[in-house]
């Protein structure tokens, strides 16, 4: 009768799931999120490196990330439904909650300063000789061409009049142009920008000297997924912080990584970027609430609603508070936190 009864079972689960759907007893389905990255570069490899350390698995994350270039798109699509979270810069996003969309909100960082850098050939040599070229950038309004922007303020230029600007779509596709002459002048981020000087370019404006604040890279989500899914972002908080230890600890794992999917392996550029790019990550993926007014200050020049604005008012820090107040970043790192 049992053993009846359990046919009966399996018979209903095959008609409602299908064939080669049944859970395994004992366990449940992985989590579904789907995330969006708005540059293929090193700091928002993160995710990346979670897949191929199996440590979405770990957390029970079957975690799709797909690539839509410039962060005003990916804030677009985020807002739209189309995503649960995002790895992107911070300027798409600060807009869209000065103009009222308070939804999104920044739970953790990769990178709370600007590491673009601006490389050329030829005769262009200083940041005086860009008077009247026509620079990549991969977006109009996106980290390239924000940090575009404000190294040329630094130097004393104009960039509505000194200079002009060419959307590529995309690190790559600003390298590809810059190599096929298309273009004189190119922003570009590690690793890109070493591979550029592998192929005799040099930097015009090397960006991680000036150190300008911003929310380069940062997690960004929406307050609505939080409450409705509060253990699954967690999840993918965790996953993110192993991932950060890996980034930091394991220079051949992310030479791996990023050989895969950016199809650079020359060792030579690796280390270059790498030892340019790590200094400037954020080990424990702290949001630093002046890489967020830095945005905001740039935001009220044209939208003085952005005055009115708060960094912190665009944060949730429960997951970093938790992972730090339960010990799990201390016994990740394997020492107590640097005061």
């Amino acid at each position: 009768m049992r053993e009846s009864k359990l046919l009966i079972l399996a018979l209903v689960l095959v008609a409602l799931l299908g064939p080669g759907e049944i859970p395994a007893r004992g366990a449940s389905a992985p989590d579904q999120m789907v995330g969006i990255h708005s540059s293929r570069v090193m700091s928002q490899s993160l995710p990346w490196m979670a897949q191929e350390a199996g440590l979405f698995k770990k957390y029970n994350l079957d975690f799709n990330l797909v690539f839509i270039s410039s962060s005003s798109i990916v804030t677009a699509a985020l807002l739209g439904g189309d995503a649960e979270m995002t790895v992107t810069g911070g300027v798409g996003n600060v807009n869209a909650y000065v103009r009222g969309s308070t939804d999104v909100v920044f739970i953790g960082a990769i990178k709370n300063v600007m590491t673009q850098t601006i490389v050329a050939g030829g005769n262009i040599k200083r940041p005086e000789d860009l008077k009247g070229k026509r620079i990549g950038v991969s977006r109009i309004g996106g980290n390239s061409h924000y940090f575009t922007v404000q190294a040329l303020r630094k130097y004393n230029m104009d960039p509505n009049r000194d200079v002009s600007f060419m959307q590529t779509g995309g690190d790559p596709e600003t390298f590809a142009a810059l190599m096929s002459g298309s273009l004189e002048v190119a922003n570009l981020t590690p690793p890109t920008d070493a591979l550029a000087i592998s192929r005799g370019y040099h930097y015009v404006i090397y960006g991680p000297d000036l150190k300008i604040p911003y929310a380069a890279t940062a997690f960004v989500t929406k307050r609505s997924v939080i409450a409705k899914r509060p253990q699954v972002v967690g999840n993918f908080m965790r996953a993110m912080a192993e991932t950060a230890k890996i980034m930091h600890t394991d220079r051949e794992f992310v030479y791996k990584v990023l050989g895969k999917y950016l199809r650079i392996t020359d060792r030579s550029v690796l280390d270059s970027a790498y030892n340019a790019e790590i200094k400037a990550l954020e080990p424990r993926l702290a949001i630093k609430t002046e890489a967020l007014q830095a945005i905001l200050d740039e935001v009220a020049q044209t939208d003085p609603r952005a005055k009115k604005v708060k960094p912190q008012e665009l944060i949730d820090s429960r997951y970093l508070d938790e992972m730090d107040k339960s010990g799990f970043m201390d016994q990740l790192w394997g020492k107590k936190k640097e005061l």
